[in-house]
């Protein structure tokens, strides 16, 4: 009967990105205290980013707030480290940079609680990009070239990591959405792409 009840009580897994008008979107992510990144609470937020990402066959990492939890949490799809990632350049992903896709088993997803950017490259580009929760809106983002960050991953270890490239663009796209900043709010040339 333990089992039963115990079973009754888990909630169903979020799998559903906020779009771009719901006000969390807009409110500044709240630190999660560093005793509680073990916590079961936090396993099963990150347990359902991971499963709302991947339901979205071309994004590449997704923030806490683009499914309804207002903590400064983001992951990165490990797929973005597979050799053929970034071979067809027509297929638009989550930030615009084309993918294949497939995913190399060895890579693991990256989980990042309480990031912060500790450096940007003064190089500067502008960067084709999109996001999960303005579906199907693209623009040119001017981001750095490349980024460190410091964060704990999903076992309370904190980390430093540098990044250039796709990585760094993912940087500083996701630690915008945990300040409550989309992409559209400073991009331009924004364009509606739909899949045919």
């Amino acid at each position: 009967m333990k089992r039963i009840l115990q079973a009754n009580q888990k909630k169903p897994v979020r799998t559903t990105v906020q779009s771009g008008g719901e006000k969390i979107l807009r409110q500044i992510a709240k630190e999660v205290p560093t005793g509680d990144i073990k916590t079961t609470k936090i396993k099963r937020i990150l347990k359902e980013m991971l499963g709302a990402l991947n339901s979205q066959g071309d994004g590449v990492a997704i923030a806490a707030p683009q499914i309804g939890y207002p903590f400064r949490i983001f992951v990165v799809s490990g797929k973005i480290f597979a050799k053929n990632f970034a071979k067809n350049r027509e297929v638009p992903t989550q930030v615009g940079i084309p993918t294949e896709v497939g995913k190399d088993p060895a890579v693991k997803d990256l989980i990042f609680i309480n990031p912060k950017i500790s450096k940007l490259s003064r190089e500067k580009e502008w960067l084709s990009e999109g996001c999960l929760s303005v579906r199907w809106l693209y623009g040119k983002t001017l981001r750095s070239t490349k980024a460190t960050i410091v964060a704990y991953d999903g076992n309370g270890k904190k980390f430093t990591r540098g990044a250039s490239g796709l990585l760094a663009q993912i940087f500083q796209h996701e630690t915008d959405h945990l300040d409550g900043i989309l992409f559209i709010d400073h991009a331009k040339e924004i364009k509606e792409e739909k899949p045919k």
